[in-house]
Formats: structure tokens, sequence, C-alpha cells
């Protein structure tokens, strides 16, 4: 007997954000893998079963799922955000090509969710307006030297940068040290935009110009969005200013 396993997000924190694509695939699963704070989003019933487990342990959390979808069970893998931004739906792929063969034959489908740098982004204005990427400072799968060069390559590109992972315990240095980097090929006028749990009681939020941007505070939840030198800021009297980038770009 073979089940399905469907990868969902949750969106960034707020319930209106998650999408009613995922409210539906949560209300048909049985048994649902996820690291705990994300569970901890769901309304779950007292027939469905949850299985937690830490934030750095994916691939062991996709190959419980797969082994649990082969089995036969409803199965959701949960994510925050977008599952498949820096997230499950890639641990899930990565453990179907080296896993079983009955694993290729399960029936696995990925929804997409609202990502933290989408609802930052629209709490900031049009910031991803024009071309922009996104990157992880995490240097745990991939050395710090690839960082730098992506950074100064897409910022010299002249794209617009969201930022994931941008700092914690084990690593407080790099957050500082990609805002040096940038600073050497960036206006220090150029906006950065600090987003933690948008939509979300506990929201953060913050518009400074590159130039100062070492001063904010950022965690593993936090989204940075650092302008190109074409992204505009419009102040508004008494409210926070809207941040965009314009549809055209120079030569």
């Amino acid at each position: 007997m073979t089940g399905r396993l469907t990868v969902i997000g949750t969106g960034p924190g707020n319930p209106g954000q998650t999408t009613p694509e995922a409210l539906e695939a949560i209300a048909r699963g049985e048994m649902f893998f996820g690291y705990g704070p994300y569970l901890d989003r769901l309304d779950l019933r007292p027939d469905q079963r949850r299985i937690a487990s830490d934030n750095r342990e994916e691939i062991g959390r996709a190959r419980a799922a797969l082994d649990a979808a082969a089995r036969g069970a409803s199965v959701c893998v949960v994510s925050g955000g977008d599952p498949g931004v820096f997230a499950m739906a890639a641990a899930i792929c990565e453990a179907v090509e080296c896993g079983p063969e009955t694993w290729r034959r399960l029936d696995i489908v990925i929804l997409p969710g609202v990502t933290a740098m989408l609802a930052v982004a629209a709490r900031a204005g049009a910031p991803l307006g024009h071309d922009f990427c996104a990157i992880s400072l995490s240097d745990n799968l991939k050395p710090w030297e690839v960082i730098e060069r992506r950074l100064r390559a897409v910022a010299e590109a002249g794209l617009v940068i969201a930022l994931y992972n941008p700092i914690s315990s084990a690593r407080p240095w790099q957050l500082a040290t990609a805002f040096k980097l940038l600073r050497e090929i960036l206006p220090v006028t150029t906006p950065v935009i600090f987003g933690r749990a948008v939509g979300r009681p506990d929201e953060t939020f913050a518009v400074v110009e590159l130039g100062d941007a070492g001063g904010q505070p950022a965690d593993m939840a936090t989204c940075v969005i650092i302008g190109s030198a074409e992204t505009r800021l419009i102040e508004r009297p008494g409210m926070d200013p809207l941040v965009y980038s314009p549809r055209s770009a120079s030569a």
C-alpha cells in the first residue's frame, strides 16, 4: 500500500497567509513531520499525529516522512514560508534521489506558500519590483567563500538581494561581513529592510541605510532585503517609508 506525501509551507506565521490549498492538505493529513515551532502553528485534531524534530535534521525528517508514506500513511511535511525556498521540499527530493525505489513511486505533492521574502517585501512596499535574488548566509551546506562570491556578483549585477538565515549564535559575524562587502559596491544610502515575524504580533520591522545597517538586531527568523543602487525610498509623514525598485533599470 502506498500513501501520499504532501510538502506544505505555513507562510510567514500569520494564519491568514497560509494558503487554502495548504489548509486542505492539513485537513486530509494523518502524520505531520516538521520543526516543532512550525508544527505548533497547526490546529491538529486528536486523530492527527505530529512528529517534531530539530531544525537541523532535515534529511532525517525527510527519510522518516517518506518511509511513513511508503507504508501507506497520508503524510504532511511542514515548513514555514514556502517549502521550496531553503526548506523541506529540497530535502525530500535529495532523500528520494538517494533512497529506495519505493520512494520514487510515491505520490509526492509540493504546495507553494508565502515565503518570508515576499511578506517582508509587501510590508515595505515593492523592493522586489525589478530583478532580485535570494541568498542564505548559512555556511552549513556551502563554504563562506561561495557566499561572498555570490554576494559580490549579484550586487555588481544590480540585483536586489534577500538574505535568509542572516545570523545565529554559532556565526554572529557573517551579516556584518556581508554588509562590509556590499558597502564596497553599493552606495551607503542604499535602503536595507529588516523584517522579523512580519504579520505576527511580535513583528519587528525597520528600514535603514546600508551605511547604518550593522546596528540593527537580526536573528535566524529575520529576512533582510538589500536594495540595488536603483532602489528608492519614499518618505511619508507619520508612517514607515515606501521602499520600491523601479520596474525599469538604467544601462
